[in-house]
């Protein structure tokens, strides 16, 4: 049994602990806010039996084992390396870090104090993600990928009146790119490797967030040996999208429902024919990362391929937001 303790006391924390409810080596064990108000009331939602108020005491606290890092992305390179040098393992919410410096210091920690840190990169671990790569060669050569998620989100109708909730506040390290734009980003990363070139777009609203974006990431081979790709990745904090995702190969077209939570899909030949793929998954996928880090704590693999992809996804995010001149706070420590 894994002891857990949780930092975020927010809706992506309550999604969670349903999930866990799947997981059998999983115990709610505490949690931390910056009031003990709202800890009192989270833990007496969920049952933890522990509350804290205090960082350096959660952190020190001998009843927790790992923790779920829930909150403001600027956040979570700090208190992740403060947790791990504390003997914690951290699973800690997309985007794992602000950018691939903190990364590469939150990977230090983890190895220096032989515990493991995981990206809650939740379509990742999915059966439907596990079927989405092992049926690829039924396209033939894949030649375009085009992966869309773009949700209009509940605070911009605030925003859009004037007032500027932590969603919208780029100094929290947040954008179009690190809130949503990761979940195109990462799967693209985890199939193909890091991209030749990045060409990329965004909106900035008023007060430098990144409303939406668009990335077109090229793949080698494109001119020497004909066989290269281009994957377009749109996101968007502003508007709704109804597109389907797709991965096109000479042969088929893959077509995927949600690439953040993918469950159908559907394989497209050219002959007319359609397949769909036979993929048992339970609704809320969260289950999955949550196992996969267990996992990963029980078998003592601190040094994992999932912090590889971590660590290609934040270099593509890196270079979209020097191309925008995206900057936050975080990148100036």
């Amino acid at each position: 049994m894994i002891r857990f303790g949780i930092i975020g006391t927010n809706f992506i924390t309550d999604t969670l602990l349903d999930a866990a409810k799947m997981c059998p080596d999983f115990e709610l064990k505490a949690v931390y806010s910056r009031t003990m108000e709202r800890a009192q009331a989270f833990a007496a939602k969920h049952g933890a039996e522990l509350v804290f108020d205090d960082l350096e005491a959660f952190a020190a606290c001998d009843q927790i084992d790992a923790v779920y890092v829930a909150s403001p992305n600027c956040c979570h390179a700090p208190q992740s390396i403060f947790l791990m040098e504390h003997g914690k393992h951290v699973l800690c919410e997309k985007p794992i870090a602000s950018n691939s410096r903190e990364l590469a210091e939150m990977i230090a920690a983890s190895k220096k104090n032989g515990v493991v840190l995981l990206e809650a990169m939740r379509p990742l671990h999915t059966p439907a993600f596990t079927a989405i790569c092992e049926n690829l060669h039924k396209l033939g050569t894949v030649r375009r990928v085009y992966f869309d998620f773009s949700k209009y989100s509940s605070r911009y109708d605030k925003f859009k009146s004037g007032i500027i909730e932590n969603a919208f506040n780029p100094a929290l390290s947040n954008s179009s790119l690190m809130d949503i734009g990761v979940y195109c980003a990462a799967p693209m990363v985890a199939i193909w490797g890091m991209p030749e070139k990045i060409v990329s777009s965004s909106v900035i609203l008023h007060n430098g967030m990144e409303g939406s974006g668009v990335i077109l990431a090229s793949y080698p081979g494109m001119q020497a040996s004909g066989h290269g790709m281009l994957a377009e990745l749109v996101y968007s904090k502003i508007t709704d999208s109804k597109m389907p995702n797709q991965i096109e190969g000479e042969d088929a077209a893959m077509l995927i429902d949600a690439i953040s939570t993918p469950l159908n899909v559907k394989i497209c030949y050219r002959s007319g024919k359609t397949e769909e793929l036979d993929i048992p998954q339970v609704s809320n996928n969260m289950c999955y990362e949550l196992n996969a880090f267990i996992g990963l704590i029980q078998t003592k693999q601190v040094d994992h391929k999932w912090n590889e992809i971590s660590v290609m996804e934040m270099q593509l995010l890196d270079e979209v937001r020097r191309q925008q001149n995206i900057v936050f706070p975080a990148d100036q420590k």
